[in-house]
């Protein structure tokens, strides 16, 4: 099945990376396969990329969940995934995950580019890349709740990272929709810009993540995502390693 078919594709130019979702007639509804394809782009990704944008196409983001798939009773249907094993159905939602999980890679950086609706599967998808550029339309909301259901794709522990365990519960219990005025007064967009600068202002962006020494940002990036697990001794002591590593490197001494 060809990427266009499943509803996303994988495209690369030379350190850039792009995932695009590719079902605008439905607002790119995230469907299983979608999932598997993203899973399967992190084997795909050649080495020197350095940076992943991921985008949909059209007026939105991602509106969520396809319900149509979720709703029927084929595969990865919520009828399907109810009548297995709790491991085994546990397993299953695993997989998925890993559509998600393989943005936080610690080699390259992630960024999203959000316009329109970013709803429940849409908002995970954009809280699993390292940095949002929010388009003034943008619209977010952790909508699985009004489903009946809690969100699963490891978009929880960023949104408490983000925003704190308070507003995160607000969001997560209430479903609610926000703009892009207070998703960048929260802490969730790393940059807001009019819709029609969107894609200037992430090609910006990219550039200057790739202006620096790539071994210097992979440091740094691990850095600051282990920053909160350690207390300040351990990430002194961190910093101290990495920074070694760094002048060695550089030296014509490492590894």
């Amino acid at each position: 099945m060809t990427p266009g078919a499943v509803g996303v594709r994988l495209d690369c130019d030379g350190p850039v990376a792009t995932v695009t979702l590719c079902r605008p007639d439905v607002l790119n509804a995230q469907t299983p396969a979608m999932w598997r394809a993203m899973s399967d782009f992190s084997r795909d990704l050649p080495g020197d990329v350095r940076v992943v944008v991921v985008r949909g196409e059209g007026r939105a983001f991602s509106a969520g969940l396809d319900l149509s798939v979720a709703g029927a009773s084929g595969p990865g249907s919520f009828a399907e995934l109810a009548t297995l094993p709790e491991q085994e159905c546990a397993d299953r939602i695993a997989e998925f995950q890993g559509g998600f999980t393989w943005l936080h890679r610690p080699d390259v950086i992630s960024v999203a580019a959000v316009q329109g609706h970013a709803i429940g599967a849409g908002l995970q998808l954009a809280l699993a890349c390292d940095l949002r550029v929010l388009a003034a339309d943008a619209k977010l909301s952790m909508a699985e709740v009004t489903l009946g259901l809690v969100p699963d794709l490891a978009g929880t522990k960023r949104l408490v990272e983000l925003v704190g365990y308070a507003r995160a519960l607000e969001i997560c219990a209430t479903g609610r929709r926000m703009d892009a005025t207070e998703a960048d007064r929260l802490g969730l967009a790393t940059l807001v810009v009019p819709n029609a600068e969107l894609d200037a202002a992430v090609g910006d962006l990219t550039a200057g993540l790739l202006a620096n020494d790539r071994n210097a940002v992979v440091e740094i990036k691990a850095l600051l995502a282990g920053a909160a697990g350690r207390s300040h001794a351990e990430q002194q002591r961190a910093e101290r390693e990495a920074q070694t590593r760094r002048l060695r490197d550089l030296a014509g001494r490492g590894e």
